[in-house]
């Protein structure tokens, strides 16, 4: 491979290109080009990627957190993008239900999953001091109970799966939340917004229905992700298409993207996500607009990819980030993915369109010193097909 430096304002544009003679795998492993989606209907692009610069500096100010984690969000200087219309935080003034009562005794597992049952705005009342919410099993969204749902830890509650469960589970096609339309795959509702909140030692092993997603789980509707913290979440080590440690989702409406904005994922050597594939997030058929966030320390540890090569579980492709589908955008702007590692593909990212209509947009991103993987065709960290259209400005790949 040849590398290219370009110098575009204040970053450096570190790019890729082939020149004869032998170079590393960066061609797609047999069958890697038509590959298995059986997941959930495809998606379209969206309105993705309609970002625009703020003031400098603006946007990547984040204050002290309360406790000794990483605050949320992306704290490097290239955080300095725009949130677009609908992806800034939802109002929570006017709450369905305020779990606890002034204390962080009153804040128990089960009241945070009663309320969620409740759906609408859910706020916390546990004290001035941060607190920790153990669950002892899973909140599940009831479909009929939005159209707006809002969780709203105001930067002082960490919700844990206390390491043996999922903590948030969403989905518009299991009849057990309730249908609430004849095209469960594609409606406009729950809306559900996560923000101000910190998702801790949550687990999805044991799940197999709907694998993946160790933390958050979501099919349908519209997920929205606001200064929201991810650390020592997991997901099965092994399989060739599940993933996200912290969040794995499908069927979004309309094609809309999920919004990720001021997120980490990791952000510490001890914090990171661990799954088969995606150990930040994963989807199938869904696009992504992240802003000013940060991936970090992440690993996919599956073995053999998607499809699985012969004589392996599969797996262990996109360190910090794994899409797959057909027509979707995965578009970054102001967020640095650096520090993750996979076995197979992607050690920052792996984007597969099955149908190959799928882009990526980067913008004011830092991605390095991600680490494992190979085919990597047009750009480091990043595993693709080679028709895949990428469009990078002022950022560095290396």
């Amino acid at each position: 491979m040849r590398t290219m430096v370009l110098t575009l304002g204040a970053l450096t544009l570190a790019a890729c290109s082939e020149s004869p003679g032998p170079t590393a795998d960066f061609s797609a492993p047999p069958g890697d080009a038509a590959r298995r989606d059986g997941a959930g209907p495809p998606a379209d692009r969206g309105a993705v990627g309609e970002v625009a610069i703020l003031d400098a500096g603006k946007g990547r100010e984040a204050s002290k957190p309360p406790d000794n984690l990483p605050a949320a969000g992306n704290p490097n200087p290239e955080a300095t993008c725009a949130v677009p219309a609908g992806a800034g935080p939802e109002d929570s003034a006017t709450p369905r239900t305020v779990v606890g009562s002034g204390t962080p005794a009153s804040c128990t597992g089960a009241a945070f999953i009663a309320a969620v049952a409740k759906g609408g705005v859910i706020t916390f009342n546990c004290g001035p001091a941060p607190t920790t919410i153990k669950l002892a099993g899973t909140a599940k969204i009831v479909n009929d109970t939005g159209p707006k749902i809002v969780i709203d830890g105001k930067g002082l509650i960490t919700l844990s799966g206390d390491g043996k469960h999922r903590i948030l589970y969403m989905n518009t096609c299991d009849q057990a939340q309730k249908w609430t339309t004849s095209h469960c795959q594609n409606q406009d509702h729950p809306q559900l917004t996560l923000q101000n909140l910190t998702f801790i030692e949550a687990n999805s092993k044991s799940e197999t229905q709907y694998d993946g997603g160790g933390a958050v789980w979501v099919r349908g509707g519209r997920l929205k992700l606001v200064n929201t913290r991810f650390f020592n979440n997991v997901c099965a080590d092994t399989g060739p298409d599940l993933g996200g440690a912290a969040v794995r989702v499908f069927s979004q409406y309309n094609n809309l993207p999920v919004y990720v904005v001021s997120s980490t994922f990791g952000g510490r050597a001890d914090l990171g996500g661990v799954c088969s594939n995606g150990g930040g997030v994963s989807s199938i058929g869904v696009s992504w607009t992240i802003i000013n966030s940060l991936f970090s320390h992440n690993k996919a540890i599956g073995n053999g990819g998607n499809p699985a090569k012969a004589g392996t579980p599969g797996g262990g492709s996109g360190g910090a980030i794994y899409n797959d589908g057909n027509t979707m955008t995965l578009s970054l702007c102001g967020t640095r993915i650096e520090h993750n590692d996979a076995k197979t593909h992607g050690s920052a990212i792996f984007f597969v369109s099955n149908n190959h209509t799928g882009d990526i947009k980067i913008d004011r991103c830092v991605i390095t010193s991600n680490t494992g993987g190979s085919w990597y065709p047009t750009y480091p960290q990043i595993s693709n097909h080679p028709d895949t259209p990428i469009v990078v400005t002022s950022s560095t790949i290396k």
